[in-house]
């Protein structure tokens, strides 16, 4: 096992100092036996010596170190390989590495990226135990306080997705629990949606966001979520629907 460790050391050092690089190739457009044969000669391989690597370091008690393993594997399932249900297990064991050495903060980063991307794919209940976690967990650091908006915000809106009623109550559960997220634009947007939402008012919806958007630029995710609440309005006959 010692001889072995001295080839598979360097080798996953390899792939966390050029994951960047490989990331970058991602987005460039590659024939398919190009993406293939980086799959199956270089990233399988070194996911299975990182993965090698990782039970070491935890069989160890270096946790942290496991945690920033899990990362990188994550971030390989998540940017080259696209399977995002693996990204996801990886980022949640990093989390709960990073929890038992009181490492809060890395660990609120990871479960914000499984909230993410189960919010994506219409895992909304563990999408919202993770962003009522988190903002609540960060309401109270004078620090931190100011993200808890954005969480409860998240939280709202995969509420709204599941059920209109839904949203109202946590609204009101969330302005209870964090006074501050009254005066936010992000709880002024809900409210307004809401209102939108209850009288299937299309065009009230799409005017609140652009008002939003023309202040605080809506991101990819933020687009998606209101874009399937959005649809459930009757009589939006536009198709894939647009917010603009």
């Amino acid at each position: 096992m010692g001889r072995s460790l001295w080839i598979l050391v360097p080798l996953c050092l390899i792939v966390v100092i050029y994951l960047p690089q490989l990331q970058e190739m991602h987005f460039v457009r590659q024939p398919s036996s190009i993406c293939s044969f980086r799959a199956n000669t270089i990233l399988l391989p070194a996911l299975w010596m990182l993965g090698m690597l990782t039970k070491r370091q935890t069989l160890k008690g270096r946790f942290t170190i496991a945690a920033k393993h899990h990362i990188t594997i994550a971030e390989i399932y998540e940017t080259e390989l696209v399977d995002i249900e693996k990204a996801i297990a990886h980022y949640e064991q990093s989390a709960d590495y990073y929890k038992g050495e009181e490492s809060n903060s890395s660990a609120n980063k990871c479960l914000l990226k499984v909230a993410a991307y189960a919010a994506q794919l219409e895992q909304y209940q563990k999408a919202i135990e993770i962003y009522e976690q988190v903002g609540a967990n960060t309401m109270d650091n004078p620090l931190l306080k100011y993200s808890a908006k954005d969480y409860f915000f998240k939280a709202a809106l995969c509420h709204f997705i599941v059920d209109e009623l839904n949203a109202k109550l946590a609204l009101e559960k969330y302005e209870e629990m964090f006074p501050a997220f009254t005066d936010s634009r992000e709880c002024k947007l809900l409210k307004k949606l809401l209102e939108a939402h209850e009288e299937q008012n299309s065009e009230a919806y799409t005017e609140a966001v652009k008002e939003f958007d023309s202040i605080s630029r809506l991101d990819q995710w933020l687009t998606t979520m209101l874009l399937r609440i959005k649809k459930s309005i009757q009589g939006d006959g536009e198709g894939d629907g647009d917010l603009k």
